[in-house]
């Protein structure tokens, strides 16, 4: 096995083992609705052996960034259709990743409404992407308990809306200290009661989530992303390797189309081995993200560490990573400063191989 190997994952059959992880780039329109351009990125990068598409809203008034792309109201399924269309033309697969921004979300984003987490603890050490520029992050509100069933039935509605949509499933975002990362991660879950305390509690909204998503889906077409160690948006906890072991032990009882693992942290605050645990737990499959070349993602998969490996940067500036991989071929430069601009440059502009 290599990377260029087939992967039954869930429904799917996979033709390659490259994986295109999603990837924020506030391409949207002001409505949060997805835009032909979004169409045209996406084409670009339909010989991926799936495609993750981006962190969508699965809540209207939860937006964490200027212009992501939204799963609530009719004009985003359609904005989304218009794309599963062409990515499947392409012969691509693409799967939603739906998601709620929790404290990472801020008032000028949402009609001056203060954004809700687990607890009452704010963002720190870094700002948010607004009209009015980068702005620092506000408190968050406390969730009620009462409140908690709403959000899994947003999450539901969201499922519901990707699947008219015409994707091929959907990845719960679990991850980069968003909502539900929030409650999972001791850090920032300092609740009590039924949503906060042990691991069990505390992972209780993720995987009530999840069983509302497998209702609309089935187990085949979701997966989950997850990031024990990274201390993106101010996160931590006390014992990721005991969590990262809880959590797949448990997610062994719902027969998920894959685990989505990011195997370290951004900022190099927190060390460990998640991925040797969650390997050697998990009986799913497992793919794994954060910094992989393309020949430690084939060691990876030759070895059985990994079933597939997701790549972000190197997608985002190489449409053909496949090709490229394929070719030995030199990997485009990414562009940093246009990652979160709103036009094509930077977006559909990297080029690819000539064609021989």
């Amino acid at each position: 096995m290599d990377l260029f190997s087939p992967l039954a994952l869930g429904a799917l059959t996979l033709p390659n083992r490259i994986v295109m992880a999603p990837l924020t780039r506030c391409r949207a329109d002001a409505q949060h609705v997805p835009t032909p351009l979004m169409a045209e990125y996406y084409v670009q990068r339909a010989s991926a052996g799936l495609i993750i598409a981006e962190a969508t809203m699965a809540l209207e008034g939860n937006s964490a960034f200027w212009r992501e792309p939204g799963i609530h109201s009719p004009a985003q399924v359609v904005g989304w259709r218009n794309i599963t269309n062409a990515v499947h033309s392409a012969g691509g697969r693409i799967f939603l990743q739906i998601w709620h921004g929790g404290r990472a979300c801020h008032p000028l984003l949402n009609n001056g409404s203060q954004p809700v987490a687990p607890s009452s603890i704010p963002i720190v050490g870094d700002e948010v992407h607004t009209p009015e520029g980068k702005k620092p992050y506000v408190t968050p509100r406390e969730l009620g308990d009462a409140e908690i069933p709403g959000i899994v039935a947003g999450f539901h509605r969201a499922a519901c809306n990707a699947l008219a949509a015409g994707f091929d499933g959907v990845e719960i975002h679990g991850a980069n200290g968003y909502l539900l990362d929030e409650f999972l991660r001791d850090g920032a879950n300092k609740r009590t009661g039924p949503y906060g305390g042990p691991v069990e509690n505390r992972a209780r909204l993720l995987l009530e989530v999840l069983e509302a998503t497998i209702r609309v889906w089935g187990a085949d077409r979701v997966g989950l992303r997850i990031s024990p160690l990274n201390s993106y948006n101010s996160m931590i906890d006390s014992d990721p390797v005991g969590l990262t072991t809880w959590l797949v032990n448990r997610l062994n009882n719902m027969s998920l189309a894959y685990l989505h693992l990011m195997r370290g942290d951004f900022f190099q605050q927190q060390s460990g081995d998640v991925l040797t645990p969650a390997r050697s737990h998990y009986k799913g499959v497992l793919i794994g993200n954060m910094g992989y070349s393309k020949d430690e993602a084939t060691q990876a998969i030759q070895s059985n560490q990994l079933d597939a490996v997701a790549f972000g940067v190197p997608f985002l500036a190489n449409p053909d990573l496949p090709a490229r991989f394929a070719a030995n071929a030199p990997l485009n430069p990414p562009r940093a400063n246009l990652f979160y601009s709103q036009d094509a440059e930077g977006y559909t502009d990297y080029p690819a191989l000539p064609a021989r």
